[in-house]
């Protein structure tokens, strides 16, 4: 059985660094043998988390759907922006919607619970957003999942991420290709 893996990009931008990055490692994943959701936050527009909103009008209808592609997942591929030493609002706000029950026999995070995730970012600076990578693996492992232990950067990634979707630094590619490989890997044995 093909792994079933759920790959987006923690960015809404349509010219996002990240949505290159994550385009790559779908279409990666793909040719190592899993099955990819790729979706576009932007595609998926939440309101902002609030607890009295859920409490008079539930999940959104667009987070309900979202919630089921998660919950067909065994694994989450994400390229993350970093946004001033973290990851971005949007992402976090995709987590704290998913994470909800839907009812009283849904555990909380069940959508996240056993899944494994690959995590990797992209940015202009030189570190490539490492940093943001950090404060979500710790949120992610909060929640039950399973996140690779090795993660890959991409600094400088307006000269690296090229517009037809590759990476033209063999060094960097490399480093991507065996986060996406490894996450392919894991998720076909946990799903076994």
């Amino acid at each position: 059985m093909k792994p079933k893996i759920i790959a987006f990009a923690g960015s809404a931008r349509n010219e996002s660094l990240n949505r290159r990055l994550i385009a790559f490692a779908a279409a990666t994943a793909e040719k190592a043998g899993a099955e990819v959701d790729l979706i576009h936050l932007r595609d998926h527009p939440l309101p902002l988390f609030d607890q009295d909103l859920e409490d008079e009008q539930g999940m959104p209808e667009i987070g309900h759907q979202l919630k089921q592609r998660f919950a067909a997942a065994h694994g989450m591929l994400i390229a993350s922006p970093e946004y001033n030493s973290s990851f971005s609002p949007v992402m976090k706000n995709t987590i704290d919607w998913m994470s909800r029950s839907e009812s009283d026999d849904e555990p909380a995070c069940a959508v996240f619970r056993g899944k494994v995730a690959g995590l990797m970012a992209a940015s202009p600076g030189g570190i490539g957003g490492m940093r943001g990578l950090f404060q979500l693996r710790a949120v992610l492992q909060n929640i039950g999942v399973i996140v690779l232990p090795n993660m890959a950067s991409v600094g400088g990634a307006m000269d690296v991420l090229t517009q037809d979707g590759q990476i033209s630094d063999a060094s960097i590619e490399k480093r991507v290709v065996a986060v996406v490989e490894s996450l392919v890997e894991l998720t076909t044995k946990v799903t076994a």
